[in-house]
């Protein structure tokens, strides 16, 4: 199932690129930036197989309510047989995401560019 992208909002850009949906995360990711993120990281996880790429470049501070949205992403992508690339170089935010054994689910990749090219799920099913 297709889906539109999403008009920019302060937190979040959905785009399209070689057949995934791309989500930017921009700013501080809290909980009220997550309670704008999730309605459109669920409808880019819709559907059967869902394609879709989570780029933190543009975060700032990552709490956990960003973890929960990158676990619910990849927990509906997992259910759905899609595949789901995580884009991350901030120091602290790796941290984060070493700390809590995401990285290990949802290993991250240097660039948007790098996550399209890769062939392989990196959604804990590689």
């Amino acid at each position: 199932m297709q889906h539109d992208p999403a008009p920019r909002t302060p937190h979040l850009r959905v785009r399209r690129d070689r057949g995934y949906t791309v989500l930017e995360f921009a700013g501080e990711i809290d909980i009220a930036a997550a309670a704008e993120i999730a309605p459109h990281l669920d409808s880019a996880t819709a559907g059967d197989c869902p394609h879709v790429v989570i780029d933190l470049t543009g975060v700032e501070f990552f709490d956990c309510s960003g973890l929960r949205l990158l676990y619910r992403a990849r927990s509906r992508t997992l259910d759905r047989k899609g595949r789901l690339h995580l884009v991350c170089t901030h120091p602290l935010t790796l941290r984060m995401l070493r700390l809590t054994g995401l990285s290990r689910l949802l290993p991250p990749h240097p660039t948007v560019e790098a996550a399209l090219g890769c062939p392989e799920a990196a959604s804990g099913m590689v």
